[in-house]
């Protein structure tokens, strides 16, 4: 019996797919789609809640760019192109808003926890961010509600509610408590 071997496709050959119609997110990881069901809420709702904060501080300081779950090509041959939650580029990487896929990951990276998130998933791509140029990675979990923060390794720090989180060296003028993410 012979295995069959799947056949790998570029980042720009995913560029070219049409959107699933059904409303769900692909990501492509080494070369194969990976589909994922819409998120449910209160995912919605603190996703929103991350951006406005961090646009608060981005937008009037004009330090570069806030978006959500758009792509960037994280890895090569084979290639992966993810997309964060939340992300922020700055404009010393971009001066101008990116366009299509970036090759890298942006400054910062936030992912919120689902109910169907395996802890070892998410240790992957915080990997995959901080070895694709990430400074920061935040991983939300909204169950617990707290943030654990990532900044060029894998020991995160874990952060409550009634701490402080700010944007380290990405975001220096970022701070607030880790509650005001999830007022929601």
């Amino acid at each position: 019996m012979s295995a069959t071997a799947t056949k790998l496709i570029t980042a720009e050959e995913f560029s070219r797919m049409p959107d699933p119609l059904d409303g769900s997110k692909q990501e492509l990881v080494r070369g194969e789609i990976v589909t994922v069901p819409p998120t449910k809420q209160p995912h919605g709702f603190i996703q929103i809640q991350i951006g406005w904060l961090l646009k608060n501080v981005v937008t009037p300081q004009r330090l570069g760019w806030v978006g959500s779950e758009s792509g960037c090509v994280t890895e090569r041959d084979p290639d992966t192109v993810r997309g964060p939650d939340i992300y922020f580029f700055s404009r010393s990487r971009f001066p101008e808003r990116p366009s299509g896929w970036p090759d890298g990951a942006p400054d910062l990276a936030v992912e919120l926890l689902s109910p169907s998130n395996r802890r070892s998933e998410m240790r992957a791509k915080v990997t995959e961010y901080l070895t694709a140029g990430a400074k920061i990675v935040w991983v939300f979990d909204p169950e617990s509600k707290t943030v654990m923060v990532y900044s060029g390794n894998l020991r995160g720090v874990e952060l409550g509610e009634n701490e402080t989180i700010d944007g380290g060296t990405v975001l220096p003028d970022f701070s607030c408590k880790v509650s005001e993410f999830f007022d929601i």
